[in-house]
């Protein structure tokens, strides 16, 4: 049996095929600066690609007709606009199949012990999709693929997922907020797009939203997990701990108004990291979602993946 790997990385070169019109936030630059910054910081990762998702697995989350509505609309050239912020491209649909895949692939890596953690570099980005809607740049909602695939196809009954992108995953939270396998915990501005993820929706007590005003530092995001997010955490006892990845909280970034820095990504992995550790053997899968400056995006997925390989203590 060969050796556990610490962290395993996965993309695909489709992912960067997905073109939005020009001037676009979600743009294909995203994920070069992630990938070569992983791999210019940490050249001794193993990287493989991700695979395509099948319908059926994306039919554990979504209806059909927003499954054939992304990969059966025929667009010949330029883009197709499906809300004020979402186009499908000549490669939206392949892009979109290959981040969902990643997150299938993760659960298997980690579920059989072939890697400890993963993190999926893969755009376009999934937690705002809903199970009927494609909107916020997300066609499916791929952190929700990987959770109903850790649950349908490896048996878990605790998953937690975890969303520190600084728009809150309206999609994810919807699909789960009646399904007491998963717990969702979620940090974001509040107010900004999509308007929801306030306090007072608890789903069935199992979601859980600590919404930040524009403005918050470092402080008072690390103040809401330490006081209510990771204690959810942890008293779930999670199986697999599911991370939605955006970086978009940075104070660079343009479509928000928090005050994050690099090394609090490095802190709040660190954090679930531990976690992970106490209650499922260190199983993490981790996928991108936002971060639309390019140097902020860098060196935040970089401080993330160097948390994610790391074992020793939390920063």
């Amino acid at each position: 049996m060969t050796d556990m790997l610490p962290l395993l990385l996965l993309t695909h070169p489709a992912c960067a095929a997905h073109t939005p019109p020009p001037g676009h936030a979600e743009r294909p630059e995203r994920l070069a600066a992630v990938v070569d910054a992983i791999r210019d910081t940490y050249p001794e990762l193993p990287w493989a690609e991700a695979p395509l998702a099948t319908r059926e697995q994306l039919a554990r989350v979504h209806d059909d007709a927003l499954i054939r509505q992304v990969l059966d609309t025929a667009v010949a050239d330029g883009n197709v606009q499906l809300d004020p912020d979402t186009f499908l491209s000549p490669g939206a649909a392949e892009a979109a199949l290959r981040a969902a895949g990643a997150g299938v692939a993760a659960v298997d890596a980690v579920m059989s012990g072939h890697a400890r953690r993963v993190f999926c570099a893969v755009r376009p980005p999934g937690h705002h999709a809903t199970r009927d809607t494609a909107m916020g740049f997300c066609f499916f909602d791929s952190i929700a693929v990987a959770a109903a695939h850790a649950m349908d196809a490896h048996g878990l009954e605790r998953v937690a997922i975890v969303d520190f992108d600084v728009h809150h995953g309206n999609g994810t939270q919807a699909i789960f907020e009646r399904d007491p396998r998963v717990v969702f915990c979620s940090s974001h501005q509040s107010p900004l797009y999509p308007e929801t993820g306030h306090a007072d929706e608890r789903g069935i007590g199992n979601i859980y939203n600590a919404p930040l005003p524009p403005g918050t530092s470092s402080e008072g995001f690390r103040r809401a997990w330490s006081e209510t997010l990771l204690p959810a955490i942890d008293a779930f006892a999670p199986q697999l701990l599911l991370i939605s990845a955006g970086f978009d909280a940075h104070q660079r970034d343009p479509l928000a108004q928090l005050e994050l820095e690099a090394v609090d990504y490095l802190w709040i992995t660190g954090q679930l990291r531990e976690i992970s550790r106490r209650h499922c053997d260190g199983r993490i899968v981790s996928m991108l979602e936002g971060g639309y400056d390019l140097q902020a995006l860098a060196e935040s997925a970089a401080a993330h993946a160097g948390a994610l390989v790391a074992d020793g203590a939390s920063w």
